[in-house]
């Protein structure tokens, strides 16, 4: 949690500017590769002949100290890669992940999802919290469904918390056909409380709800670690050569 709670002194960052250069230029789906395996990173031999400075020989030594303890301390686990009907994309070294799946014969759906990118401070429950405060996580989803060539695709901006799923904005969007100011649809949380309600049930026909936000907490709790000990082992292995 090292990297995460380094942020604890931040409100939520506004995540509009991602979605912004998201529907603007559209990259890629990341394929699928191989997961960083979290056994202890393979570190080359370093020969007696070619003696480290005593500036890099304590940096290699404290990042050696780092990597064990937060290998040992919770470590991380293999990342799951299902959720219920969706397969999971993850690349290492990526802020995201990409959960595909389908629902009926028509639709295509592709959940795209960041790692931490905000929290927000929350009451600490219980009798001895004494005003304390807790953290509660924020994690961007965005959510596109589609029905093939030629029909718009409704995509949904997505704030997922530890135990709730927000749904902020809905876009149509034309994929074949783009516009220099296209009308992008109302707020969604201006919407009617009944307009509202529908969208929660047709998305949670489609399995993405609650359990889905705290899938992507627990897993994004993982990658969160997994990419801290892959990262100080390269930053190890730059030292070390």
């Amino acid at each position: 949690m090292l990297a995460i709670f380094r942020s604890s002194h931040r409100k939520i960052r506004s995540y509009s500017n991602f979605f912004t250069r998201r529907l603007c230029c559209r990259h890629s789906s990341p394929s699928r590769s191989t997961i960083i395996s979290t056994s202890p990173f393979t570190r080359p031999f370093v020969s007696a002949a070619n003696p480290k400075s005593p500036f890099d020989a304590i940096a290699l030594r404290v990042l050696r100290n780092e990597i064990e303890y937060q290998s040992n301390y919770a470590p991380p686990h293999q990342p799951a890669t299902r959720f219920g009907a969706f397969s999971v994309e993850d690349r290492p070294g990526m802020q995201w992940i990409t959960l595909k799946g389908k629902f009926g014969d028509t639709e295509d759906i592709k959940i795209e999802a960041t790692m931490f990118d905000g929290c927000e401070s929350v009451p600490k429950l219980g009798d001895d919290s004494d005003g304390e405060e807790d953290l509660r996580l924020h994690i961007s989803v965005l959510v596109d469904i589609s029905k093939g060539e030629g029909s718009e695709d409704l995509e949904f901006v997505c704030s997922a918390w530890p135990d709730s799923l927000e749904v902020q904005k809905l876009y149509v969007l034309k994929r074949d056909r783009t516009l220099a100011r296209p009308y992008m649809g109302p707020d969604f949380r201006k919407l009617s409380g009944k307009i509202q309600t529908k969208f929660r049930e047709f998305l949670a026909e489609r399995g993405i709800d609650k359990e889905l936000s705290m899938f992507l907490h627990e897993y994004m709790m993982n990658k969160d670690r997994c990419e801290l000990i892959r990262w100080l082992g390269i930053v190890e292995s730059f030292v070390e050569r």
